[in-house]
């Protein structure tokens, strides 16, 4: 960490800047204070009238994050101005001038910080889970696995979807045969090293859960088949056609079961309801409760949980 990594992170500590208001805010201050020159006067920063902060909206706040590739609303209302934003802002110009006065300011620099800090508070949130009645079960879910993919691509290299689908996979599977023992692993254990024949093995069915299915993936499932078991391949609506594709030019297409996830949860959401709009978002509730206790049992992020509204 240099030394203005090192400030930065002191000044989000003392003045608590890790909300989406107040990240808002150094946001906004800091991509107007680049377009002046120090030393900068807090007073420059409010609104006429003096009771805002100027410029801290929706979509200033958004702007800035679309230059660094995030779509996703940090703040609906921008970081409202409240007396509270107004003094966090006064410290951040000063802790501005501080930093001009050490020749410390370098702005694209500190731009990024914080925008780390946004991808930071993106990847802590839990999912938000809604039973909407007037939506299918099957677009609930997927819903819930593309808001996964959002948050994957706001973090680079943080393998949200593959986790969230797998464990989605095996609380299913454990709702659905309460009686039988499930290994459920952690999504980073990688199938090769432990020896492992797929995500889940039941019965003579090995259950590979994967977002972009490969050929690697097909030969582990000639494998299963060389060893008397059955390959169950669960995969996005999307990674279906490429993983029949990959199977067909391994010449065992007819061997393999290729499902896409939506349907695979749908489908038993709609049994365990016995088909009542009523016991739906219960039956819900109890996938994904128990999709929960799995992520406490495997996972040390606790931001791959889901809360249902």
């Amino acid at each position: 960490m240099n030394k203005l990594e090192s400030r930065l992170e002191k000044f989000a500590f003392q003045n608590k800047i890790r909300g989406k208001g107040p990240l808002s805010l150094v946001l906004v201050v800091t991509r107007k204070a680049s377009e002046q020159i120090p030393p900068f006067a807090a007073d420059n920063y409010l609104t006429p009238q003096g009771g805002q902060v100027a410029g801290l909206g929706r979509g200033a706040v958004q702007s800035i994050l679309a230059d660094h590739g995030i779509d996703r609303v940090l703040a609906e209302e921008g970081g409202r101005t409240s007396r509270g934003s107004i003094q966090k802002m006064r410290a951040y110009v000063d802790f501005l001038n501080e930093l001009a006065q050490e020749k410390l300011l370098d702005f694209d620099a500190i731009e990024k910080w914080w925008i780390c800090r946004v991808r930071e508070f993106f990847s802590s949130k839990p999912f938000s889970l809604k039973v909407d009645s007037s939506k299918s079960i099957r677009s609930i879910v997927s819903d819930l696995i593309e808001a996964a993919f959002d948050r994957q691509r706001a973090c680079p290299g943080v393998m949200v979807a593959g986790a969230v689908m797998q464990h989605l996979v095996g609380a299913k599977i454990a709702t659905a045969l309460p009686d039988v023992k499930i290994k459920h692993e952690g999504f980073s254990v990688a199938d090769a090293p432990a020896g492992r024949k797929g995500d889940f093995l039941i019965g003579d069915t090995a259950i590979h859960v994967t977002t972009a299915p490969t050929e690697a993936l097909i030969r582990k499932c000639c494998d299963n088949l060389a060893q008397n078991l059955r390959p169950l391949v669960i995969t996005t609506q999307s990674g279906v056609g490429g993983a029949i594709a990959l199977a067909k030019n391994a010449d065992v297409a007819e061997r393999i079961d290729i499902l896409e996830i939506e349907q695979f949860i749908a489908t038993n959401v709609y049994e365990w309801s016995a088909f009542q709009q009523t016991k739906r978002t219960v039956t819900v509730r109890q996938l994904v409760e128990a999709y929960n206790r799995i992520i406490d049992q495997c996972e040390t992020d606790p931001s791959l949980k889901i809360a249902m509204g």
